[in-house]
């Protein structure tokens, strides 16, 4: 099932909304019979860190980073990025879903061309192909990615992107 960029949303509203009728009268605050069946993180109680340097190149801030615990294999941040920053070259051993919600940005699968994406878009790279992404050098950019681990990773990161190849941008049509 293919969702727009609407959906997730209106997911988050129904699970809410089905939370509620199972008796989570305040879900994550600990009262009601269905508190134990939603989990909620507070804005307030993610933590944001500075990208590594191993992994990106610029001022990047990873928040809201979570892992799943089993049977899901699922975990995600919100990462954004000031204009010039990206990630190095790396891969998803099950492929990564970013749903971009601010700025603009780049990405490039090895081989492929680089390609512009924006606020509202959602992009999927599938399983062990080697990408990178990022802002423009002029946009900043925000996005949340998801993915699942496989034996325990969600991700390989490999060589930093060169300027040389990341100021190729896109193709001009």
């Amino acid at each position: 099932m293919k969702l727009s960029a609407l959906s997730l949303p209106l997911l988050l509203v129904a699970a809410a909304s089905v939370a509620d009728a199972q008796g989570a009268r305040h879900p994550g605050t600990g009262s009601g019979e269905g508190a134990a069946k939603m989990d909620v993180t507070r804005k307030a109680d993610m933590k944001t860190i500075a990208g590594p340097a191993d992994w990106f190149t610029g001022m990047v801030t990873i928040s809201g980073q979570f892992q799943r615990d089993a049977p899901s294999r699922v975990g995600g941040a919100i990462v954004h990025f000031e204009p010039g920053a990206r990630t190095a070259w790396h891969t998803h051993p099950l492929g990564q879903t970013l749903i971009v919600t601010e700025g603009v940005g780049w990405t490039q699968v090895e081989g492929g061309q680089v390609v512009e994406f924006r606020a509202g878009d959602q992009l999927w790279c599938p399983a062990d192909r080697k990408h990178w992404h990022g802002a423009t050098p002029t946009t900043a950019m925000t996005h949340i990615a998801i993915q699942e681990s496989q034996d325990g990773s969600p991700v390989t990161w490999l060589e930093h992107v060169t300027d040389a190849q990341y100021l190729h941008g896109p193709a001009k049509r």
